[in-house]
């Protein structure tokens, strides 16, 4: 999850985060020689009295800083467009997740059982234990096999909501009569947290989401308990 101070993004903790991380440290790099070539000829131009006669009337130069920019374009375009289509890729899931938005917590049903769903609420400042996060942490987790294939379905009660979990890479809206889907992959076993990031009224920074990828035996062992519980 994110701490103070921090300049980057979370940790990856899907495939289609990892692929994100790359695009945007690539991305980054180009701005920052763009930046540099730009800083240097301004330095340039400001500190010499001396004029270049190419610079002023050049159709050479004239092309070039015509066609770089639209190389560079290129480059940063085709892997973007790679990751878009990677991020809309749902293919065989093992599991489908309804996430319901409402004023102001979630509620997930696990389609592909009979009767396995729950409300997340936050917990309350003052019912925290020691070492969970305030405004973060939920009464119930969203429990999920790492190493499968999830897919999200993503829905609104009443206001538009939006289901994000940053470390998955994942960020969906929530639109009450329409029905999105979404889809990641927990790559490893952890709790990774994420927020609505839509604002939707005057609770809304506190109906958090919390995504716990746990092994499949444990998940199987968890939906067993819940089944019962039910």
């Amino acid at each position: 999850m994110a701490h103070p101070t921090q300049l980057g993004f979370q940790d990856a903790a899907s495939p289609v985060m990892e692929e994100l991380l790359h695009f945007h440290d690539h991305a980054l790099m180009i701005v920052f020689l763009i930046s540099t070539l730009v800083l240097y000829i301004i330095i340039a131009m400001v500190s010499t009295k001396l004029t270049n006669k190419y610079i002023l009337d050049s159709q050479e130069i004239e092309i070039v800083w015509t066609i770089l920019p639209a190389v560079i374009l290129v480059l940063i375009a085709l892997p973007s467009l790679r990751i878009l289509y990677l991020m809309d890729e749902i293919n065989d899931p093992h599991l489908t997740i309804k996430a319901m938005g409402h004023q102001w917590y979630w509620s997930y049903e696990y389609t592909d059982y009979e009767d396995l769903g729950f409300d997340s609420y936050m917990i309350p400042t003052q019912d925290l234990m020691a070492g969970q996060f305030r405004l973060l942490e939920t009464d119930h987790r969203m429990v999920v096999p790492m190493e499968s294939p999830i897919r999200v379905l993503v829905s609104a009660e009443d206001v538009l909501h939006s289901w994000a979990v940053p470390s998955l890479g994942v960020k969906m809206d929530a639109v009450p009569g329409r029905l999105n889907q979404t889809a990641f992959i927990a790559s490893r076993p952890g709790v990774f947290y994420g927020q609505c990031s839509e604002i939707c009224g005057a609770n809304h920074s506190f109906m958090p989401i919390v995504v716990e990828a746990v092994p499949l035996e444990h998940f199987e062992s968890w939906s067993s308990l819940m089944l019962e519980d039910a």
